[in-house]
């Protein structure tokens, strides 16, 4: 088979050798120059996957301040009461050495602590004095096996832990984030049901806080595979609701984490679902997108064959979708309230398959072998890998490392504040605050399958353009505006797209900096400007940081007939005021579909002859509150004509 390398990712890949040509004459281990904060891969390393310099070198170039594993109880006690750290010693040492900070997920069970698909004696209580509360030198409950496990992994690995003090690491160098299981919403890795999983979570959340009191223990990344019948947050909440020592103890849980791939918006999506779900008792956490990503279905080890075969690759997109989901994906989470976004992953490595092959044209499905595979990886198997490891191109990187690197490079530099989409059009732009440096960020995308050029009104004398393949460009405004081009998207087979949604992965997205006076950032009106005003937001009457109180929403009624297309309106009131808004909408009492997120009151919608159009509208004020009214009910409603 023969493998097309683009432009683009041959500057990339000279890029990378550069790079590592010279990080390779400094002493290792070192920091790299670049580091994102809010930025992560998972598997940089792991047990599975034990992380030589050439690795850490590849994602520390990149940006990347985190990584993301599996600490693996059945891998740590083989024997009832007798557990081996020396693995697991090896991998946190390496990754603190190249400046990594670590989400460890607390995950897995020895055959002998099994109960049924849960853990062995997992309701005992928490502590040796026979209850659940944490006091000063208590000890785990012996009779609780996951208690000990937790607390042993705690006390090595915690800044000033028994690790940390061996090797002398400097005060505060350690593991400080606390994963409680991975998808325990999927079967496939809980499948003792939500009350064990309750429990679980609460006496990690104890236990940790016993051994570190800094620790932060987070919910199990959730998959929401099925969000309207079995949201997992929703539940443990409800059975934390008639707790009475939850307010005591934090809710049991100091932030949470979600998964989303293939369909871009979806991740702003669920980082807004579990704040309503936590808003509704009151409560704010953090929340981390730490799995995310797309797979390639047009290189190696991915279906390369099936180009013509649309059916036959659902789920996975080229390596440019890949690229351009990892950056739209990213944004729109930031833009909904997430902390830290982390890309799945950094190597191939052996995906959800296994198993190694040529590279071939659909012949060596024929053998019944396995034949394809998820080509997730930032960058491609270098040769002798145990999976996947026959690609002409060994370990040379994906467009969507190029992304990475870029985004690292722009976001990366300093905080960012106030996201803020503006879907409509055929675009979708999400705007960004940076008050240190006097900055407004704009990433934009094309949303329809033709070229387009977008208007944004310049709020100073230039700005620089970027695009996600290494390339920038200096642009002066003309008649107070920027003019940029948006590149077509590429429409995929992603089953279940919302009615209208031609793809689930964006346009190659630009990126715009532009520097202005600090004073005007809070100032902007929003950049994209084609949907008519609407009625003005009432003034707010408390300062965003005393507001606790949810916004309100009201739509204005429908008639009970609409010409195709009609006008919609809503609005919102609010303390401190509203900040945004997500129109929903529902055709013939069918499944609701999010139509807008906007800082507007008003849209126009085309629908089709004969059908019945339900919206609805949920409202975020300045504060990040959320409507309550997450039980989504016709607000307006009318029927086409």
């Amino acid at each position: 088979m023969s493998l097309r390398w683009s432009r683009q990712l041959y500057t990339l890949f000279v890029l990378c050798l550069i790079l590592l040509q010279a990080s390779s004459l400094a002493a290792q281990p070192q920091l790299p120059a670049l580091k994102a904060t809010r930025m992560g891969i998972s598997f940089i390393s792991s047990l599975d996957h034990p992380a030589n310099d050439l690795r850490y070198q590849r994602a520390t170039l990149l940006g990347a301040a985190w990584n993301r594993w599996p600490l693996y109880w059945d891998r740590v006690e083989r024997a009832a009461g007798v557990f081996d750290w020396a693995g697991y010693d090896r991998l946190v040492t390496q990754d603190i050495q190249h400046g990594l900070s670590i989400n460890a997920i607390l995950l897995g069970r020895p055959a002998f602590h099994a109960m049924g698909g849960g853990v062995q004696n997992l309701n005992a209580p928490a502590f040796s004095d026979g209850s659940d509360i944490p006091a000063p030198g208590k000890q785990p409950n012996p009779a609780n096996p996951w208690a000990v496990f937790v607390y042993n992994a705690v006390m090595r690995y915690k800044p000033g832990g028994l690790l940390a003090t061996t090797l002398g690491w400097p005060v505060g160098t350690g593991v400080s984030v606390w994963e409680a299981w991975n998808e325990p919403d999927l079967t496939m890795f809980w499948s003792a049901g939500v009350e064990q999983y309750a429990r679980l979570l609460k006496v990690t959340y104890l236990v940790a806080h016993q051994a570190d009191p800094a620790a932060r223990v987070m919910f199990g990344g959730l998959a929401y595979g099925n969000p309207d019948q079995d949201d997992w947050l929703a539940k443990v909440l409800a059975i934390y609701s008639g707790d009475p020592l939850r307010q005591t103890y934090n809710w049991y849980m100091d932030q949470v984490a979600v998964h989303n791939y293939t369909y871009a918006r979806r991740s702003g999506l669920v980082v807004n679902r579990i704040e309503s779900e936590l808003a509704k008792y009151g409560l704010n956490r953090p929340v981390w997108l730490n799995e995310s990503g797309v797979p390639a279905w047009d290189d190696y080890p991915g279906p390369v064959w099936t180009a013509a075969i649309p059916s036959e690759r659902q789920y996975r997109a080229t390596m440019q979708q890949q690229a351009n989901f990892w950056v739209a994906s990213t944004v729109l989470a930031w833009a909904s309230g997430a902390e830290v976004v982390f890309y799945h992953q950094l190597y191939d490595d052996c995906g959800n398959q296994g198993g190694d092959f040529p590279p071939h044209n659909g012949e060596y499905c024929a053998t019944g072998l396995m034949c394809a595979g998820d080509a997730f990886g930032l960058y491609r198997n270098e040769r002798g890998e145990a999976c996947f490891s026959q690609h002409p191109l060994p370990g040379s990187p994906r467009p969507v490392a190029g992304a990475y690197y870029r985004m690292a490079q722009i976001f990366g530099t300093a905080p960012f504040t106030n996201g803020h989409v503006e879907s409509q059009e055929g675009t979708t732009l999400v705007s960004f605050d940076r008050p240190t440096t006097g900055e407004r960020i704009l990433v934009m995308w094309n949303r329809t399958t033709g070229e387009l050029k977008l208007d944004v009104p310049a709020f100073g004398d230039s700005a620089q353009l970027y695009d996600i393949a290494n390339q920038d460009y200096e642009l002066i405004p003309t008649d107070g505006k920027y003019t940029i081009g948006l590149q077509p998207l590429t429409a995929d087979n992603l089953p279940g797209l919302p009615a209208g949604e031609l793809s689930g992965i964006a346009g190659a997205p630009m990126i715009l900096v532009e520097k202005i006076n600090p004073a005007l950032l809070t100032t902007l009106t929003p950049p994209v400007t084609a949907t008519p005003e609407g009625t003005p937001a009432p003034r707010a009457t408390v300062d965003p940081i005393s507001d606790i109180a949810p916004p309100t929403t009201s739509m204005t009624a429908l008639p009970p007939t609409s010409p195709t297309t009609f006008a919609v309106e809503w609005s919102g009131s609010d303390d401190s005021g509203v900040d945004r808004y997500l129109v929903w909408v529902r055709i013939n009492g069918g499944k609701w579909q999010p139509w807008l997120e906007t800082g507007q009151t008003r849209g126009f919608y085309t629908g089709s002859a004969g059908n019945t159009y339900d919206f609805a509208v949920w409202a975020v004020d300045l504060a990040g509150n959320w409507s309550l009214n997450s039980e989504l009910v016709p607000q307006a409603t009318t029927v086409v004509e």
